[in-house]
C-alpha cells in the first residue's frame, strides 16, 4: 500500500488521522523544528506523553521527513536508526 501512495503522492486520509491526536498540534510547532544546535529538550519533553509517538515516528521514516523532532527523535537520530536497520 505504501508503494502506491510514493508513486501517486497521495494520502490515504486514515494514515494521518494520527496526527488529530498528536500532542505536537496543541502546542507551539517552534519547538519541534529548531534551529541548527538549538535545544530539542522542550519537544521531545511533548512526545515522551504522546498516545501516538510510534505511528509519527514511522510516518517520519517512511517519508523520508529531513527536519525537526518526529516520535522523539531528531533528523540525526531518526538518520541512526535507519542506518541500524539495514
Amino acid at each position: 500500500m505504501h508503494e502506491l501512495h510514493l508513486i501517486t503522492g497521495v494520502e490515504d486520509e486514515s494514515e494521518l488521522s494520527w496526527q488529530e491526536r498528536s500532542l505536537c498540534a496543541q502546542t507551539d510547532p517552534e519547538a519541534f523544528f529548531p534551529e541548527k544546535g538549538g535545544s530539542t529538550r522542550e519537544a521531545k519533553k511533548v512526545c515522551v506523553g504522546c498516545e501516538v509517538r510510534q505511528q509519527c515516528l514511522e510516518y517520519a521514516l517512511a517519508h523520508d521527513e529531513r527536519f525537526g523532532i518526529w516520535g522523539g527523535l531528531s533528523e540525526r537520530e531518526r538518520r541512526k536508526l535507519k542506518k541500524r536497520a539495514v
